[in-house]
């Protein structure tokens, strides 16, 4: 059988990883400044991590959610408390594309509605409401019904209250898009989203996956602007690698048994994990470092010769390059040895451990000078 090898863009095998870098099977060290995806949170191979993951697998490592696993509800109280969101109930499952399905079908189950309001730009996940919410059109398969879909400015409070009316069963949105090329979701805007909501009955998601877990400075991107949506999913750093993503619901959904269901999602490693991964955001301050490292990072890179705009908050940002992005994201891998992602034609992509530091930063600043000058 033959490997459908979409994703390798690289001739690189990583074989081992320890906080923010990774060596490939030749030895050589790479800086990670991607994370995969976003994914590694509190960065590669952390012990505290480590060690709650092996202790978990020697007793368990799954069973179905016909018996009660307990980790479910350490995570949720955890979850709740850290994020300052204890009154919602938390859904557990294996993605964000998987999130972000349940949360759309629990706002059609809550209001009886059909349609949706998405927004230019958006990625939601590659399952199928999850692309019929995604404006790519690349990735629209007909079985991908956009039907009911309605896309809308990002960004823009002109036009919402005629675009989200008392059809509209949901309303989702990402704090700051992420594939859309960082572009951050301002405070005015998702006020104004939640006050039409509100208004129309409209159940508001604010897809959480990439930009959510302290990514951004805050736990959740959206706590910027001071509101509270009616569902937010998760996923990518949740897990720090272990694959899983959450659906958080607010009270005045109610969801009926049988609604929402997974086999794999809130397994015993899945909770390990996610309970070891906000045990070490809170022990060692990673939002307060996240937030701190970011401010550092894109003071810096607007000062340097060939950036034309840097976006973004936190440990998520986009750097808009005079030139194409393809030869400069290369040259910083095979030259200077360090991971980045992109976004769009123009832009870099940064999206690191929320553990790294301004050495690090040091680093990449002077590399990306470097390449650049070059």
């Amino acid at each position: 059988m033959k490997l459908f090898d979409v994703y390798p863009l690289y001739d690189i095998e990583l074989v081992k990883a320890q906080g923010s870098r990774v060596w490939d099977k030749n030895g050589q060290e790479y800086v990670d400044l991607y994370g995969g995806h976003a994914v590694i949170s509190i960065g590669h191979s952390h012990p505290y991590y480590v060690a709650k993951m092996t202790e978990q697998i020697s007793r368990i490592g799954f069973y179905s959610n016909s018996i009660i696993i307990s980790g479910q509800e350490e995570l949720a109280e955890k979850l709740g408390r850290v994020s300052g969101y204890s009154d919602y109930t938390l859904f557990l499952t294996n993605s964000g594309a998987e999130s972000n399905e349940n949360a759309l079908k629990l706002a059609s189950f809550h209001t009886g509605r059909k349609k949706v309001v998405a927004f230019s730009k958006a990625f939601h996940g590659r399952t199928a409401g999850a692309v019929a919410v995604t404006d790519n059109p690349s990735i629209v398969a007909p079985i991908n019904s956009t039907e009911h879909v309605t896309f809308l400015p990002f960004n823009q409070v002109d036009g919402l209250k005629e675009g989200i009316t008392e059809e509209h069963a949901a309303v989702i949105v990402e704090g700051i898009q992420g594939v859309g090329g960082i572009q951050v979701a301002s405070d005015a805007f998702l006020k104004a989203l939640r006050d039409r909501c509100d208004e129309t009955g409209t159940q508001l998601i604010l897809d959480s996956v990439q930009c959510g877990y302290g990514r951004s400075g805050q736990f959740f991107s959206h706590q910027f602007a001071g509101i509270h949506p009616d569902m937010m999913t998760t996923a990518k750093g949740m897990g720090n690698g272990f694959p899983m993503g959450a659906v958080l619901i607010a009270p005045h959904i109610k969801a009926s048994y049988g609604l929402l269901g997974t086999t794999f999602g809130g397994n015993h490693l899945a909770c390990a994990a996610g309970i070891a991964v906000l045990d070490v955001i809170e022990k060692e301050n990673l939002i307060q470092n996240a937030a701190e490292t970011g401010d550092y990072l894109i003071e810096h890179l607007q000062g340097i010769s060939g950036v034309k705009e840097v976006r973004g908050r936190g440990l998520m940002i986009g750097i808009e390059l005079e030139e194409a992005v393809g030869p400069i994201r290369d040259a910083l891998l095979f030259k200077e040895h360090i991971f980045c992602g992109y976004a769009g034609k123009h832009t870099l992509r940064l999206l690191p451990s929320l553990a790294m530091d301004k050495a690090l930063a040091d680093r990449f600043l002077t590399s990306l000078q470097t390449v650049l000058t070059k």
